[in-house]
């Protein structure tokens, strides 16, 4: 049997049977979550997480080779059944693509888990109009449309959650990455809303918002010299995927992992809006000194998870 037959056949027995509400730890371990970005970083942890957790998962990203082989590991962890799609998300077509696929095999979707995005470095006259349009349709609109899409049938089934990627980025203005700052406080802002308006609903909705994390993020940015990634505390991307996915099971509405970041964000809260600025931009810009690598955090975690057993 293919994964997408199994898929629907469970799902499909799943809603026969499905109640209206579902709070206790086995149900939980029922809901379906839909993950985009899930081919790496952070995205590629929280599917782990998912999975690990016993839910079957729908994993988004654009290359379709990458997906099938970390479905098969998503498997071997523990998700009772993965479905891939392999799909651009900056395209505004691709939501509803989604969507429509989905309920042509009967998925529903409890879990939609918005975590594509994308980010550039440079003064904002300098960077095309183009990448900065690119960048919003990832970051702002593929999640509008997303949470458009399947919001109804949650609210209809009085049941389901919503975990968006924002950032501690979206708690300040940043020079030299003016727009990805402005869309995580989009997200943000947009979050805290959502999940006031669905208060007594069933659903709930979470904002994730990590600080530096050992992710591409950076690589993908031209950053990997920046004081940000050389200078500053970053986290493991399975630490912040775990954070991310019990913050979202408790129904918290804004979750920012690691003490520090925490500091930072409810700091600077209480700084002036010029001040913050000012502190953003020289984090990204490059020090002399590159002693730290891309991916130390994420195999010394990988490590310790092994050592430990999880």
């Amino acid at each position: 049997m293919s994964i997408e037959v199994e898929f629907a056949s469970a799902s499909a027995a799943s809603n026969q049977s499905r109640p209206h509400v579902m709070n206790s730890e086995t149900a939980a371990m029922k809901e379906t979550a839909l993950i985009t970005g899930a081919s790496s970083g952070i995205g590629l942890y929280l599917a782990k997480e998912f999975a690990m957790h016993k839910h079957p998962v729908v994993l988004i990203a654009p290359i379709a080779k990458e997906l099938q082989r970390i479905a098969a590991e998503l498997k071997t962890a523990g998700a009772p059944v993965v479905k891939t799609i392999a799909q651009n998300l900056e395209k505004p077509t691709t939501p509803q693509k989604i969507f429509d696929e989905l309920t042509a095999e009967l998925i529903y979707v409890d879990v939609l888990v918005n975590n594509a995005g994308s980010a550039h470095r440079g003064k904002f006259w300098e960077i095309d109009i183009k990448a900065d349009i690119s960048l919003l349709r990832l970051n702002i609109e593929a999640v509008l449309r997303l949470t458009k899409l399947f919001l109804p049938s949650m609210l209809q089934n009085r049941r389901g959650r919503i975990l968006n990627l924002s950032s501690v980025a979206g708690f300040e203005p940043g020079p030299l990455m003016a727009v990805y700052h402005a869309s995580k406080a989009f997200v943000l802002s947009f979050t805290e809303a959502l999940a006031t308006e669905l208060e007594g609903t069933g659903v709930t909705a979470t904002a994730l918002c990590p600080g530096p994390t050992d992710t591409d993020f950076f690589k993908k940015s031209g950053m990997i010299g920046a004081r940000m990634f050389q200078k500053t505390n970053v986290m493991a991307p399975q630490d912040v995927a775990k954070a991310g996915y019990d913050a979202l099971m408790a129904g918290d509405r804004v979750a920012v992992p690691g003490l520090a970041n925490k500091i930072i964000a409810f700091s600077r809260r209480l700084l002036p809006e010029s001040t913050l600025a000012k502190m953003t931009e020289k984090l990204y810009i490059d020090t002399p000194d590159r002693s730290r690598q891309r991916g130390d955090e994420e195999l010394k975690a990988a490590h310790g998870r092994r050592e430990f057993g999880r």
